[in-house]
């Protein structure tokens, strides 16, 4: 018997998905998190989701179940760190393919559930986007929430859906956010991040590592890459709320609309309909237009050139009240290779180990 979970909107969400786990039910109890491997650009160039024939290496659990292992590998030209992150993470992690649109995944959703031995899910989403109406305009990735919302629906099995981290996606604003999600069910604390300790070395999930930094008591203003606004971490970062399926299908117009889905493309025409967008249209239109890549060698990638770079970005970020910033921010605001990144980062180690906390760095004046 093992416990089910639905990772809402792949990216870092079986990362948070781990940590409710760990919350819900313990971190060593068995369980599987089923997520899409849809990546960010800069880890995947391939627009939208990717399906197991993306893939080498994958386990056939059951006919629909195909599970990653570390020995799985994605087909170039895709990328993807769910193999890394299964060897990462407790749970068994199971991929959903949505090209099938709800009616597929439901029936990933109802073999998943046989072969675990489950009788009820828990669908896990980091930031709140998965209650999102559709018309906030800061919304940016909510296809993958609602087709896993509705999929639960049509698969029948109790779900009960947690929306981790209010906010930090950064999709819909707290004060629209917090009266649909009702009062926390719970809120984490630093045992809970220990199952995906070191993960944030090297996977660039923002929103879940923000709500790891939450846990772990971290409090202030943190500045993260792809949004408007900095994100503030309090209390109410750390939270976790318990809402019905029924619920999350009432505030989701999209997930309503995607009743009866049975393909990606038919499912992208319920977004635009629904939102005025396709997500994976917009990853179609940026990777087609990639951003320059810096050249080989510069005077100002020497390494006493990065810190003052870096110092000099530390001093702007400090001035608009940005105590904390996340890996990613830092590498992608300074145009840092992988390697610059780890020698400025092992740089700052060195010189000040308190700027590290721990997903995230803490700026300092002077």
């Amino acid at each position: 018997m093992k416990r089910l979970l639905i990772a809402a909107g792949g990216g870092g969400d079986p990362i948070t998905a781990a940590m409710v786990h760990a919350a819900l039910h313990g971190a060593d109890t068995p369980a599987l998190v089923l997520t899409y491997a849809w990546e960010r650009l800069v880890v995947d160039p391939v627009p939208g989701p990717r399906r197991a024939a993306d893939f080498t290496g994958t386990e056939p659990a059951a006919p629909g179940l195909a599970l990653i292992t570390p020995a799985t590998a994605p087909r170039a030209p895709a990328g993807s760190l769910l193999p890394r992150l299964s060897g990462a993470l407790r749970p068994r992690l199971g991929l959903l393919d949505p090209y099938g649109g709800t009616l597929g995944l439901a029936r990933q959703v109802a073999a998943a559930a046989r072969w675990c031995g489950a009788e009820r899910i828990d669908l896990v989403d980091v930031g709140g986007d998965i209650v999102a109406r559709g018309d906030e305009p800061t919304l940016r990735s909510p296809l993958g929430d609602a087709l896993a919302v509705a999929a639960c629906a049509e698969a029948g099995l109790p779900t009960t859906v947690y929306v981790a981290g209010p906010g930090l996606d950064n999709e819909v604003p707290l004060p629209d956010l917090l009266p649909r999600l009702g009062p926390p069910a719970l809120r984490l604390d630093a045992a809970h991040t220990e199952a995906v300790s070191g993960v944030f070395d090297w996977h660039p999930s923002e929103a879940s590592a923000l709500l790891v930094a939450a846990a772990r008591g971290i409090r202030g203003v943190c500045g993260t890459r792809d949004a408007p606004r900095p994100v503030l971490l309090d209390d109410t970062a750390r939270q976790v709320h318990r809402l019905t399926l029924d619920r999350v299908l009432g505030l989701s117009p999209l997930a309503r609309a995607l009743t009866g889905c049975s393909s990606l493309e038919e499912a992208e025409e319920a977004s635009r309909a629904v939102c005025g967008f396709s997500e994976i249209a917009r990853e179609r239109r940026r990777a087609a237009d990639p951003a320059t890549p810096p050249a080989p060698h510069r005077p100002d990638r020497d390494p006493a050139a990065l810190l003052d770079r870096f110092a000099a970005w530390e001093r702007e970020t400090l001035a608009r009240g940005i105590a904390y910033a996340t890996t990613r921010r830092i590498t992608e605001e300074l145009d840092l290779t992988a390697a610059e990144a780890r020698a400025l980062l092992a740089g700052l180690r060195t010189a000040g180990p308190e700027r590290h906390v721990p997903p995230l760095w803490r700026l300092a004046a002077g």
